[in-house]
């Protein structure tokens, strides 16, 4: 198992260029250089800047060289502060891990396909000279697990491409169910030694995602500690969640979750990388800013001490605002 080296300690960025109202206003103000400072006096190595493809096309698909210069400002602030950075593609034509959106096709459509080829050929030529400091994500989060197949034979197209523009960017791949673990074992063998194998972890999700109004079946006044018995967990996910999202237990019903939850949660993620010689990252994790304060700061704590053990690296969802603000010292 590979450590993703200068990725071990990271920060989204979530909400400036993508999931936001795309106007030059929200471009220009909502990041400036004095957060790319602030992240780095905050001790992290790394940032992860999602990106929708509303930034750099028009309504006709063609693209809006305008938009690239963001990207290019994100990546002249990360080396004069001597962070590394993600480059994650959150939403492309076709496709989009929010229901929300409308947008469907991707995974059946070959026009959509040829076209998030282009965008990362286009992002490739110009941003691909990077490779010391920046690494691409190419899909966040893909959905349903019946687009596994379809998801492993674009992604491995999309690879040899970006491979022939820039052979020695590195590279994130996730699956489906929105980049779980469960995923990894399905996601092809690694192209080359610069693939790193991408999950995301809201878990226990009744906790981390306590009252969230986008879960439908969330109660929005629902609110719950931390600190609860794996009895009770199971009992408010089945009354809060849909079916697919119950609580799974390693332990008996009395005892209290602890480290047992995150260790027997990465088991197999750190598996899958053993087996196949390849780095972890967790590009997002994080809890709600509606759970207490210092509910949310125990749960991260203990998370991150056991991605510690393994050496996974990680990027905390979010640096501001977007339901999910990180406090300055964590």
């Amino acid at each position: 198992m590979q450590k993703f080296e200068g990725y071990q300690k990271g920060i989204n960025f979530g909400g400036w260029l993508s999931q936001c109202d795309h106007t030059k206003e929200r471009y220009d103000n909502f990041i400036t250089e004095k957060d790319f400072e602030e992240v780095k006096r905050r001790g992290y190595d790394h940032v992860r800047v999602p990106i929708d493809y509303e930034l750099f096309e028009n309504n006709d698909m063609s693209f809006n060289e305008s938009g690239f210069a963001y990207i290019e400002f994100a990546i002249d602030m990360c080396r004069k502060y001597g962070l590394n950075m993600v480059l994650d593609l959150h939403r492309t034509p076709g496709y989009s891990f929010d229901a929300g959106y409308g947008e469907t096709g991707f995974f059946e459509n070959e026009k959509y396909q040829n076209h998030f080829y282009l965008i990362w050929e286009t992002l490739a030529r110009h941003f691909g000279n990077n490779a010391d400091m920046l690494t691409f994500e190419i899909l966040n989060e893909v959905t349903r697990k019946e687009y596994s197949d379809s998801w492993n034979r674009i992604s491995t197209e999309c690879i040899r491409r970006i491979r022939t523009i820039s052979p020695d960017v590195k590279i994130l791949l996730g699956g489906y169910y929105n980049n779980s673990i469960e995923a990894l074992k399905d996601l092809p063998m690694p192209y080359d030694d610069k693939i790193i194998y991408n999950f995301h972890c809201y878990e226990p999700l009744i906790f981390t995602h306590q009252g969230a109004h986008w879960i439908p079946t969330m109660d929005t006044s629902f609110r719950c500690p931390f600190h609860m018995t794996y009895g009770d967990y199971t009992k408010y996910s089945k009354e809060q969640l849909a079916e697919d999202y119950v609580n799974f237990c390693p332990a008996g019903p009395e005892q209290y979750l602890g480290e047992e939850y995150f260790e027997a949660l990465l088991s197999e993620a750190v598996r899958v990388a053993k087996e196949r010689n390849v780095a972890l990252y967790c590009g997002e994790y994080g809890v709600i800013d509606l759970a207490e304060e210092s509910d949310r700061r125990a749960w991260t704590e203990m998370f991150h001490k056991v991605m510690d053990k393994y050496a996974i690296g990680r990027a905390i969802w979010t640096y501001k605002e977007m339901d999910f603000e990180v406090a300055p010292d964590l």
